[in-house]
């Protein structure tokens, strides 16, 4: 699988939020990418993912022309393609935590009980697939995100600030839990994020200003 973002550019208005962008993540690469507030980021990120629209340029996901498929087509694409890790956690506070895990496999009608619990052991949580949301703490929630970004195996995973909420200790064990998962799986992984620490741990940093992506030749 491989994400090829060319020349995209991108307005809420007569306001620009950035363009020429250009990105090539390549099957299984860790790439970070950093930058000011408001920068558009997290726009960018939904934009690979086909949830945003741009004005120009493309996005190919895994040679597909995202702007040449339907709401539709796109969803079903996300569906088997991408995982997403928010920095919100977007669990469900009805669902116990192995049903959340399991949301991905059922949207693909795949009903897989024993990868569920294997996505749980590897993030940490052996356990704890019957408790409810409100009964774990913010770093089990994130590495609940985790699993449920990966149980269905997608080529690209998508994270979102996903240590922004939690203390420098919780955050480097599920930064720990993301790469080392996403390693495993062979997903390529973009990371959007203020943290340093998290940013340092990429095979690539970029930095997003108005005008493109700046490569960091090195993170101190």
């Amino acid at each position: 699988m491989s994400l090829v973002v060319t020349n995209l550019g991108k307005h809420y208005g007569d306001v620009a939020v950035f363009h020429n962008v250009s990105l090539t993540v390549a099957a299984g690469e860790f790439v970070a990418i950093v930058g000011e507030s408001g920068v558009g980021k997290s726009t960018l990120l939904n934009c690979m993912a086909g949830l945003d629209n741009w004005d120009r340029g493309s996005v190919l996901l895994d040679g597909q022309d995202l702007s040449r498929l339907n709401d539709d087509q796109k969803a079903r694409l996300r569906r088997e393609k991408t995982g997403f890790v928010f920095q919100a956690f977007h669990v469900l506070p009805h669902l116990d935590v192995a049903q959340n895990v399991a949301l991905p496999l059922l949207l693909l009608g795949q009903h897989d009980e024993l990868r569920v619990q294997a996505m749980l052991d590897a993030v940490g949580l052996s356990g704890l697939g019957q408790r409810l949301p409100q009964q774990l703490s913010g770093g089990q929630l994130q590495r609940v995100a985790i699993a449920r970004a990966l149980v269905h195996r997608p080529s690209l995973l998508l994270a979102d600030e996903p240590t922004g909420n939690l203390d420098p200790g919780t955050a480097a064990k599920v930064m720990d839990a993301l790469i080392e998962q996403s390693r495993q799986h062979g997903a390529s992984l973009v990371l959007v994020t203020h943290s340093q620490a998290a940013a340092v741990r990429a095979d690539r940093v970029l930095r997003l200003a108005a005008d493109g992506l700046i490569a960091i030749p090195s993170m101190p």
